[in-house]
């Protein structure tokens, strides 16, 4: 079994357009065309047997059309998973999370640097306390964005906002995922504020040569899921923009790491946190 925890898909009128906009960033190349049939193609083609979607709510007022379109994948096909959005600006938000619980999501995606607003905003530290508290995962872009300059989840901040979450809520089970290996391109940062932390961490955007801004070696990746604990690491690819095939062989050949660790991160520890298992 292999589950891929970070994947991005866009509605059919709009994949185009969105892709085009995003693959604009120097840098960047996409490896799908963005719609549910590219995915689905790159799961079969790479081996992987479902996908969690993340949309991401650029701005406020998005929520009822991309919850409609999330909510259409998760009634339509067994190999996707589909988590909500929420926007800092949004109103209602404990009542938009209410609709996400009664309408059986699993997860929340947020993006700092798509709606500029840091991780550690009052915002933020709001809508992750009220998911938390509705038994929500939450997962977060963590670190550089190519198309931002400024870092709006950089390890501290984000370090910053889990401890005020823990102390407004009393989770003990780790429920808030830090994407990108915990931070793109602040690898020594991450091992200094969220390694070994009550958290998960997915390996999108790692591995150095495989996609757009990955600079982190192979032994850097074994030293982080070594001493974060590879019970809390999540197999991940960004997919579109990185390739879901070349980064499951990148982790299954991955010197260091025992077979178990290995089935932890690419389907177990997912299995666990997506109540699968």
């Amino acid at each position: 079994m292999i589950i891929d925890f970070h994947t991005h898909v866009y509605p059919d009128p709009m994949a185009e357009r969105i892709m085009a906009a995003l693959g604009s960033v120097p840098g960047v190349e996409a490896h799908s065309d963005g719609t549910l049939n590219g995915l689905r193609a790159s799961m079969a083609q790479a081996g992987v047997d479902k996908s969690v979607v993340l949309p991401v709510n650029t701005r406020k007022g998005q929520f009822d059309s991309i919850t409609k379109f999330a909510k259409h994948i998760n009634d339509t096909y067994d190999d996707l998973i589909s988590f909500g959005g929420i926007h800092p600006d949004d109103d209602e938000i404990e009542a938009k999370l209410d609709y996400l619980k009664e309408n059986d999501f699993k997860g929340v995606k947020i993006h700092p640097d798509y709606t500029e607003t840091f991780i550690d905003d009052k915002r933020y530290i709001r809508i992750v306390t009220e998911a938390q508290k509705r038994g929500f995962i939450v997962i977060t872009h963590a670190g550089k964005d190519p198309a931002y300059d400024v870092i709006h989840c950089p390890p501290d901040k984000g370090r910053r906002m889990l401890d005020q979450v823990q102390a407004a809520t009393g989770f003990t089970k780790p429920f808030f995922v830090f994407a990108h290996l915990g931070g793109v391109r602040h690898l020594s940062d991450v091992e200094k504020y969220l390694v070994g932390q009550n958290c998960y961490i997915d390996i999108s955007c790692a591995f150095s040569g495989l996609g757009h801004f990955s600079d982190a070696a192979d032994k850097d990746v074994v030293r982080v899921i070594k001493n974060h604990g590879a019970d809390k690491i999540l197999f991940a690819s960004d997919s579109p923009w990185n390739d879901q095939k070349a980064y499951i062989k990148r982790l299954s050949k991955l010197e260091g790491l025992s077979d178990t660790e290995k089935e932890l991160i690419f389907s177990k520890n997912a299995e666990k946190l997506l109540g699968l298992s």
